[in-house]
This record gives structure tokens, C-alpha cells and sequence, in this order.
């Protein structure tokens, strides 16, 4: 399964190739968070080490997707290309509910922000380092961009840590 959906935006159902669900149309919340930004381990962020602190490092993965450089920070647009692959961080959670609730605020997604918010929060199909693409692939939850990319400088190489 690729990582393909196509964005939510002032719907609870959004028609998509594979499943996309935001955090209100899924009550049950996945353990698994897959990040690519400043969440990721090396970023000396205070969200990055909640993110340390409260949940266990699986691996390195991708996703199909395209990286843009928003400010300081990037967005990932999913992308039905198969060249298109954006790098990160696989994360079990170990309060799932707790935690993704609080990377809703920092991303500031879900109930109580105006849509269209700059992300959305999503499952989507990931695959560890190390595996062939579309082996062993997992549901992860991530934060998809949801904003126009138009005049983004876009990460070619699908590794924020290269660029950031």
C-alpha cells in the first residue's frame, strides 16, 4: 500500500485511493506516528523531546509524498508518484490519545482551529528503512500539509534533516 490520500478539507470523509481519516473521523486512535519534520530525533525542540520522553523509537521510514520547506519548518503533500518519497521517523506512542492530542495543538489541527488548518493530521501507509517498498509496510498516524505549496521550495530529496 502507498501512502496516497488525498487531503480533508471542510469534509469528514475525504474521497481517496486508501483511507484518509482525521482525528475526528477515527475514534480509534492508532499507537504509531510517523514524523519528517521537527519532531524528529536531532531537533532540539520541546516537542521533539515529548515526542522522545513518550514514546519508543521504532525505526527510520517513507512515505510517498513530496516535501516542501514551509518557513523553518516543512509540510508533506502525499503524491501518487512513485518517485515521490519523503524520509522520517517511526514512533510507537505509549499514550497514544494524550500525546496526539497535544501534537494536535502544535500542529494546530483538529477541533477548535479554523479550517482550512495548515495541517491535517492522517493515517497513512508507511514502510521501515530497509524494506522493499510496499513490504512491511504499517498504518501511521502523520501531519499532512494543507495548504497551497504554490512558491514552497520544495525538498528534492525528501530529508528535512539535509535541509533544516
Amino acid at each position: 500500500m502507498d501512502c496516497f490520500a488525498e487531503p480533508v478539507i471542510g469534509r469528514r470523509f475525504a474521497p481517496t485511493r486508501w483511507l484518509a481519516m482525521t482525528v475526528t473521523d477515527n475514534p480509534m486512535t492508532s499507537d504509531l506516528l510517523f514524523v519528517y519534520g521537527t519532531l524528529m530525533r536531532g531537533f532540539d525542540h520541546p516537542m521533539a523531546q515529548l515526542l522522545a520522553r513518550g514514546a519508543d523509537f521504532i525505526g527510520e521510514a517513507r512515505c510517498r509524498g513530496r516535501l516542501y520547506l514551509v518557513r523553518h519548518y516543512p509540510g508533506l503533500v502525499l503524491s501518487d508518484d512513485a518517485d515521490d518519497v519523503v524520509y522520517g521517523e517511526l514512533f510507537r506512542l505509549r499514550q497514544p490519545a494524550e500525546l496526539l492530542r497535544e501534537f494536535d495543538m502544535y500542529e494546530a489541527c483538529g477541533e477548535g482551529f479554523s479550517e482550512p488548518t495548515e495541517y491535517v493530521r492522517q493515517m497513512l501507509a508507511v514502510t521501515r528503512e530497509g524494506e522493499a517498498a510496499g513490504q512491511a509496510s504499517t498504518e501511521a498516524w502523520t501531519y499532512i500539509y494543507n495548504w497551497p505549496v504554490t512558491g514552497l521550495p520544495r525538498i528534492a530529496s525528501g530529508r528535512f534533516l539535509l535541509e533544516g
